[in-house]
C-alpha cells in the first residue's frame, strides 16, 4: 500500500486521480506505460522537502476516469495534452511549473509545451520518445521490441491479457522485467501493478493509448512527420543506458529538438530510471529545478 493521499478533481470533463505531497515549486510527474502514478512512490520521499509533487493518472490510466469503455482511437496526444492544461488550470495553477515525465508522459508534454510554452517553466525527461528517433523505431531488428504496440490496438487484446490475474502477471511483469536495467526492480511492487490492471477498464485504457498515436507512430516510422519547432525551454534528460525499447543512443538528435539542453545517461538502468535508480534520479531532478525555480 502507498502512503500517499489520493485526490479527484474535474478537468476536461473527467476525474482525474493524482497524487500531491510537498511543498515549493510545483512540479508535474507524468508517468507511461505500463504505468500509473505508483512510478513515482521511490522519488516522491525524496523531493517532499523541496518541491510541490503532483503526480497525476493520465486519461485510460490508474484511478482516472476512461470515458470510453472499449477500445477507441480517440485518445491521442493531443487530447492528453488538453487533459494536463485543463488539469492544471483546475488546480489554479496558472503560473508556468515544471515537468518531469517519462515514455508516453513525454510525449504528452512535448505537445503541451509546444502548443503553451508559457506553461512550462523547465522539462526534464527520462528516456524521451521524440521526434528524432524517426525511422529507427522500426529497423527490423528492433521489431522484436515494438511488436506489443500493434497487438495492443487488436479488440481483443485487453481480454485476453486479463482473462486471470496470472496472465496479467506474466503479460505486465514481462515489460517490467524486460525493459529494466535489473529485472528485480519491479518484484516489491509487482503485484500492486496487478492490482492496478485488473481494475475494470485500466489494461484497455493504457491499450487505447497505442490506438490513438497509431497514425503517428506510422508517420514517424516512414520519415513523413511533419517539421516541429525546436523546444526553446530549458530542458534535462537523463536516460537509462540499458533500455531496451527507447535506447540511448537515440539520443543523438536530441539537440535538434530541444535548443537548451543538458543530457546524459545513466548506465546501469534501463527504461525505467525512477523506479530501478530513485536516489539518482531525485538527485538530478533536485538539481535541474531546485537552482532556478523560485519559491
Amino acid at each position: 500500500m502507498s502512503a500517499f493521499q489520493s485526490h479527484y478533481i474535474t478537468a476536461n470533463a473527467i476525474r482525474m486521480h493524482y497524487w500531491r505531497e510537498g511543498r515549493g515549486p510545483t512540479l508535474l510527474l507524468l508517468h507511461g506505460w505500463p504505468e500509473f502514478c505508483r512510478t513515482w512512490r521511490r522519488v516522491i520521499p525524496l523531493l517532499a522537502s523541496e518541491f510541490d509533487l503532483i503526480a497525476p493518472d493520465l486519461r485510460g490510466f490508474g484511478e482516472t476516469e476512461k470515458p470510453d469503455p472499449g477500445p477507441t482511437d480517440a485518445m491521442t496526444v493531443d487530447v492528453l495534452a488538453e487533459d494536463m492544461l485543463a488539469f492544471l488550470d483546475a488546480l489554479g495553477l496558472d503560473r508556468p511549473v515544471g515537468f518531469v515525465s517519462h515514455d508516453v508522459g513525454a510525449y504528452v508534454t512535448q505537445a503541451l509545451v509546444r502548443r503553451w510554452p508559457a506553461r512550462a517553466a523547465r522539462l526534464f525527461f527520462f528516456n524521451c520518445p521524440y521526434p528524432g528517433i524517426g525511422r529507427r523505431w522500426a529497423e527490423p531488428e528492433h521489431l522484436k521490441e515494438i511488436w506489443y504496440q500493434s497487438f495492443h490496438q487488436m479488440p481483443f487484446a485487453a481480454n485476453l491479457v486479463g482473462f486471470s490475474r496470472e496472465t496479467c502477471r506474466l503479460y505486465i511483469g514481462h515489460f517490467l522485467r524486460h525493459w529494466s536495467g535489473d529485472p528485480h526492480a519491479f518484484d516489491e511492487d509487482l503485484e500492486a501493478w496487478i492490482d492496478n490492471f485488473m481494475k475494470p477498464g485500466n489494461l484497455q485504457g493504457g491499450f487505447n493509448w497505442y490506438s490513438g498515436a497509431r497514425r503517428a507512430r506510422v508517420a514517424v516510422m516512414r520519415g513523413e512527420t511533419p517539421p516541429v519547432p525546436p523546444i526553446e525551454a530549458p530542458t534535462r534528460v537523463l536516460w537509462g543506458g540499458r533500455d531496451p525499447i527507447i535506447k540511448a543512443e537515440w539520443m543523438d538528435r536530441l539537440p535538434e529538438f530541444f535548443t537548451n539542453l543538458e543530457a546524459s545517461v545513466a548506465p546501469d538502468a534501463g527504461h525505467f530510471v525512477q523506479m530501478e535508480q530513485p536516489e539518482l534520479a531525485a538527485e538530478e531532478i533536485r538539481k535541474f529545478f531546485g537552482r532556478v525555480m523560485a519559491r
